[in-house]
């Protein structure tokens, strides 16, 4: 059997992540080039002539006299930490297939365990925020799911407490394949939740297949098309070919999550299913996953302290 060139694919070795973003100055060169493609903008007049001052790396304005760094206004704005060892992190973040706990990034860093996972939790913003402008489309397989065990207050199935609701969708081509996919947590699973998911993440004319649940009906109520097909329960309903891809990607993702962190907040879950959607909607090329985090890093807002630890994230 030949063997799958997208999975066997050589990706960036780090010997030439070195050559690439080894240096400071390579690594400014770079953001430059991915925060202002066509030269210099200024965040508060848009005009491009500027002055280059001496006695600090600022860049000041020619018509306003804004003063602005490279990376204020970014997603390195305010931080400690140099740049090269932001790129060593989005590297070994976008080229590990599992993913890589904060801790032992901060150790393969360098730094400090609340530094790696400041750093770590930043980096999967970003990826959330990226993967929150794509749309999938073509067909679409979707299925309800949940993260977590229950808890021993003698609820039990759907309703059972220390329970996250989320969604599974993989958008497939005409041949079968899988192109993209999109985890979702959600409030509950209500037509009116599902209803608001499919509008802001599905594109119009999109054939979207689901099983029996009730709350699958919101698809339809979008104006999407909208096939469901009953699949009971037990082992059975796992084997039905329809829903092949979206029950694997379920099972790689639960397994991924589980083998590479001692336990995820529900609070922060859909970062971390942000960071396999991010790496497996990019998964043709992975040496470009490197350029792309950078470029979304480059023109991502900051993110504070605060705002990692107190944002409910949904979708």
């Amino acid at each position: 059997m030949p063997k799958n060139k997208i999975q066997f694919q050589r990706g960036l070795s780090l010997q030439r992540f070195q050559q690439l973003y080894g240096t400071s100055a390579q690594c400014q060169e770079v953001l430059l080039k991915k925060r202002w493609p066509s030269g210099f903008v200024c965040p508060q007049c848009n005009h491009t002539l500027y002055y280059k001052l001496a006695t600090r790396p600022l860049y000041q304005c020619q018509r306003c006299r804004c003063q602005t760094s490279l990376t204020s206004g970014t997603i390195f704005d305010s931080s400690k930490l140099p740049l090269t060892i932001w790129f060593l992190a989005i590297y070994l973040i976008s080229q590990s297939k599992d993913g890589l706990s904060s801790l032992n990034l901060a150790r393969i860093l360098g730094v400090s365990a609340n530094a790696g996972l400041r750093l770590k939790h930043k980096l999967q913003q970003v990826m959330k925020n990226e993967d929150d402008r794509l749309q999938l489309s073509g067909i679409v397989q979707v299925d309800d799911a949940y993260w977590g065990g229950k808890k021993h207050d003698g609820k039990r199935g759907r309703g059972a407490s220390g329970k996250t609701p989320f969604l599974a969708a993989v958008s497939t081509n005409c041949k079968g394949h899988p192109i993209h996919m999109r985890l979702s947590r959600v409030r509950s699973f209500t037509s009116a939740e599902v209803s608001r998911w499919s509008a802001k993440h599905l594109q119009t004319s999109t054939l979207v297949v689901s099983d029996g649940l009730h709350c699958f009906s919101g698809i339809a109520q979008s104006g999407f098309l909208h096939e469901t097909i009953i699949t009971g329960g037990g082992y059975e309903s796992m084997q039905i070919k329809v829903f092949s891809w979206v029950n694997t990607m379920l099972g790689n993702v639960k397994k991924s999550i589980h083998g590479t962190y001692h336990s995820v907040s529900r609070k922060h879950l859909p970062r971390y299913l942000a960071e396999f959607c991010f790496r497996f909607n990019r998964r043709f090329n992975l040496g470009f996953m490197v350029g792309a985090l950078v470029k979304a890093s480059a023109h991502s807002k900051p993110i504070p302290q605060h705002k990692l630890k107190l944002a409910e994230i949904w979708w």
